[in-house]
């Protein structure tokens, strides 16, 4: 059995004190993962932003708020890990500067300087050694196929997990999940949690290596 790093949930980037960008992420999706890895037998640390939803008792659970925070979690415990599964969706931008006090209203408008945030998934995709895998998610508009793939490429990922907008905050949605070369290895409709065994049982025969036959 494997020891899965699991992220989940959305990140939070702070304007001011009271202010931050985010995205509507609800962890659900997460949860089902984590679910579905524990059912399998699997030990599980999942790091996770401001979610409503509760992990399953037996995971392991690191709370983080923002996209720095969730790579600093990650990169701490993804060395004892066999792999990721990257659910969250981390903020991918953050303001330049933060203002220390609550911003006012002027009349006009409020001009904002923002710069990407860490990618996570790459980060640990570059830093994973051969024995490590990382399998990412990628939620697409337009051109999904085409955009997942150049992420997998991107984030040197061993699987990518390719869903829509529909599924956010949803109970139900759709995927496909891509292997390196482009082949569509499993696609499914339904509860997340039908999704998420459907994850786990295509990283286990992708990814993991067979047990030994005993003698």
């Amino acid at each position: 059995m494997a020891r899965i790093l699991i992220t989940s949930g959305p990140t939070r980037q702070y304007l001011d004190p009271v202010r931050f960008l985010s995205n509507a992420s609800s962890g659900r999706m997460g949860q089902a993962i984590v679910a579905a890895a524990l059912k399998a037998g699997h030990s599980v640390i999942v790091v996770s932003g401001p979610v409503q939803v509760r992990y399953p008792a037996a995971a392991e659970v690191i709370q983080v708020e923002t996209t720095d925070e969730m790579l600093r979690a990650c990169l701490a415990e993804f060395p004892a890990c066999d792999g990721l599964i990257g659910v969250a969706a981390p903020c991918d931008y953050k303001p330049r500067r933060v203002a220390a006090g609550k911003i006012t209203k002027t009349g006009g408008p409020l001009r904002l300087e923002l710069v990407e945030t860490p990618d996570i998934v790459a980060t640990l995709g570059q830093r994973k050694n051969r024995q490590q895998w990382t399998v990412g998610f990628a939620l697409e508009s337009s051109d999904a196929r085409f955009r997942a793939l150049a992420k997998l490429e991107a984030k040197h990922c061993d699987l990518m997990v390719v869903n829509t907008p529909a599924a956010i905050n949803a109970a139900e949605s759709s995927i496909e999940i891509l292997a390196p070369g482009g082949q569509v290895l499993a696609s499914a409709s339904g509860p997340k949690s039908r999704l998420a065994s459907l994850v786990l049982k295509t990283i286990s025969s992708q990814l993991m290596p067979a047990a030994p036959q005993q003698e």
